[in-house]
């Protein structure tokens, strides 16, 4: 590429920003404004990424994006314009061209390009399950196209989770129900499967000596964090997370000055809603139910390759369909990847709108190239 594109994952509940090509981004933060409480000696309004630097405790949201849709553009546009100013990122006045594209096309996009023999490669198809903040889809995708016919929704994302989370720890162990930020974090260091349950302690920042909060033994939790295929995987942890004064063993001991508690059967009672959310007065399909249903509106030709190890998934199938499903390597991460991965492609220029253009033609040209 000639030119530098920047690369905007723009989420519900956090944005990732970086250059195309790169295999991370420069910098993964809420995609919201925090107002410190009224016992914080700090009165400042804080703002994406400067909330990652500031003790998260009793921390209030305020978020542009709510239930999926964009309610409040003008915050929008103040993340974007502090982020590019803050970043060592090029100016958005430099702007030359625009691309937009959905979420299950950069995921397959990225998918195929890192197994070039796998199923999804070969076939150009796959069903792409996207949980996101607002929302969780089931969409299909055939040839780096979504089909928009085939995308099915479910009212239940991360954010629900992770409110069910704090009703859960609050009834059990202390009250988290105004602890968003740190529940988020809770939530994605200690996440794992039925198989692998085990009691895992989180302690709460103290605003003193560690600012954020930490798992006590991250060693002994990541050699219960496995894959399907048993293979360990890594638990990204943030240095500043552990206090830098306290050694392993100390992190190990009860210290019943801090707030801390465990988390058991709650590790798998959260996750399991996607798969029943009758369970929390919601009058809607479970995950498995939604996925046929997304399949089943494809042409049936392509039914065998969108079916291709979950017991939820085998009795509504045929038998004579393969069942199998494909882990990311980092779900976070995905759908960044894949629009980095196709910033860096030899054809991407040809497939943006201009700024000319725009200038000319309006949102029209915009609205007939990206959302057909």
């Amino acid at each position: 590429m000639s030119s530098t594109v920047i690369v905007l994952d723009n989420g519900g509940g956090t944005i990732k920003i970086g250059l195309g090509g790169d295999r991370n981004p420069t910098l993964i933060t809420p995609n919201s404004t925090a107002k410190p409480p009224f016992s914080s000696s700090s009165k400042k309004l804080l703002t994406c990424d400067e909330i990652l630097s500031f003790d998260p405790t009793s921390l209030s949201l305020r978020r542009p994006i709510d239930r999926g849709y964009l309610l409040n553009p003008d915050l929008q546009r103040d993340i974007w314009s502090h982020l590019f100013r803050s970043l060592p990122l090029p100016s958005p006045n430099v702007f030359r061209s625009l691309y937009i594209s959905d979420s299950p096309s950069l995921v397959h996009l990225y998918e195929a390009s890192r197994n070039p023999n796998g199923v999804v490669s070969r076939t150009q198809c796959s069903l792409v399950v996207d949980c996101g903040f607002s929302f969780t889809h089931c969409a299909p995708v055939f040839q780096n196209f979504t089909l928009n016919f085939g995308v099915k929704r479910l009212d239940l994302g991360g954010k629900a989770l992770t409110n069910y989370l704090k009703e859960l720890v609050s009834y059990r162990s202390i009250n988290v129900m105004d602890e968003t930020l740190i529940m988020d974090d809770v939530k994605e260091k200690l996440k794992t499967g039925r198989e692998n349950l085990f009691k895992s302690t989180y302690v709460l920042p103290d605003g003193i000596t560690h600012t954020k909060g930490f798992v006590k033994d991250m060693k002994e939790a990541q050699r219960y964090q496995t894959l399907y295929d048993g293979a360990p995987t890594s638990i990204t942890t943030e240095e500043e997370a552990i206090d830098p004064s306290e050694d392993e063993e100390d992190r190990k001991k009860v210290d019943l000055t801090k707030n801390e508690f465990n988390l058991t059967n709650e590790r798998f009672l959260v996750p399991e809603m996607i798969f029943r959310p009758a369970d929390l007065g919601l009058n809607q399909a479970g995950l498995a139910e939604s996925i046929v249903r997304s399949i089943n509106s494809c042409h049936p030709l392509l039914h065998p390759v969108l079916y291709e190890r979950e017991n939820e998934l085998r009795p509504l199938v045929p038998d004579d369909y393969q069942v199998k499903i494909t882990t990311q390597e980092d779900p976070i991460l995905g759908v960044w990847r894949g629009g980095s991965l196709l910033a860096s492609s030899p054809d991407f220029e040809s497939m943006c709108a201009t700024k000319a253009e725009y200038e000319e033609q309006g949102s029209a040209r915009c609205s007939r190239r990206f959302f057909q």
